[in-house]
């Protein structure tokens, strides 16, 4: 009987004797390539649909003052409510794959969701925090909303069309946290780490994530525009000083919180406040 350190027929190495294969190394042109293909799953795309919806908004025959952005949209008529509901618990578990395949492409080289600071650690401080950032940027994007659209450079934000259903205030909070998730986990975590393995340095970093941040709500208008610009650089720099995405994701998910439910209830009670 031949022994099973003989070599195979074709001369290499029985493959039960062959030494595991070390995964490569990422090269500039993997991270690249990389983060291309992370983009044009998730916020990248979201921001050529946001220029493309700009667009369409600066030429119609309409203002922009005059036309409404909407946030939250129904899925089904008005008399299909469990339809629309499918539909939007679809939308949000979904939308949420582009964070999954971010956590997996960490693990794979040698990271993970520690590495940006996504996790429970330090709980105490993330709420602090968040609730702090959240309170400032709220403030700050609220009079910048309220100017842009009475200056006609902004559209009115309608915060939700799900039709007043039972169940229209538990989906704007669940989809306020899928976009605090989807946006700082990619946008500020992933996309800093890896652009710093490119070796870029803070300031352009923190400019392109910023400048993504603003092209995905370009469908609002101008205003939201510089608005999310800053709030961009802003979150770019508190990511720098602490090495943390979780307070950005409860201060992200408050502000759109506030805003989805808030806005609900509001809207059409006070006279400053536009909408539909």
């Amino acid at each position: 009987m031949a022994e099973s350190t003989l070599d195979d027929a074709d001369g290499t190495t029985p493959s039960a004797s062959r030494p595991p294969l070390s995964p490569a190394p990422l090269t500039p042109g993997m991270i690249r390539g990389e983060i291309w293909c992370v983009l044009a799953l998730s916020l990248g795309a979201a921001a050529v649909s946001a220029t493309i919806s700009f667009t369409g908004a600066l030429t119609a025959p309409q203002a922009l003052s005059e036309q409404t952005a909407s946030l939250v949209g129904s899925a089904a008529a008005a008399e299909r409510p469990w339809l629309d509901l499918s539909w939007q618990l679809y939308r949000l578990v979904f939308a949420l794959a582009p964070v999954a395949l971010v956590l997996y492409l960490l693990r794979r080289s040698r990271e993970s969701a520690r590495t940006i600071g996504f996790d429970l650690d330090r709980p105490v401080f993330d709420l602090s925090r968040g609730a702090l950032l959240a309170a400032l940027i709220g403030i700050g994007g609220l009079g910048v909303y309220l100017v842009s659209v009475q200056a006609g450079i902004n559209r009115p934000i309608a915060p939700s069309a799900l039709n007043g259903h039972w169940w229209q205030a538990a989906v704007l909070v669940l989809q306020a946290v899928k976009n605090g998730v989807l946006e700082e986990v990619i946008v500020v975590g992933y996309l800093m780490l890896r652009l710093d393995r490119l070796g870029w340095s803070p300031v352009r970093a923190a400019l392109a994530s910023s400048a993504l941040r603003a092209l995905y709500h370009l469908y609002q208008g101008v205003g939201m525009f510089f608005g999310n610009l800053v709030m961009g650089l802003v979150f770019c720099w508190f990511y720098r000083r602490y090495g943390r995405v979780t307070p950005l994701v409860v201060a992200h998910s408050l502000i759109d919180i506030v805003a989805f439910v808030g806005s609900v209830h509001l809207i059409g009670r006070l006279d400053w406040l536009p909408g539909a």
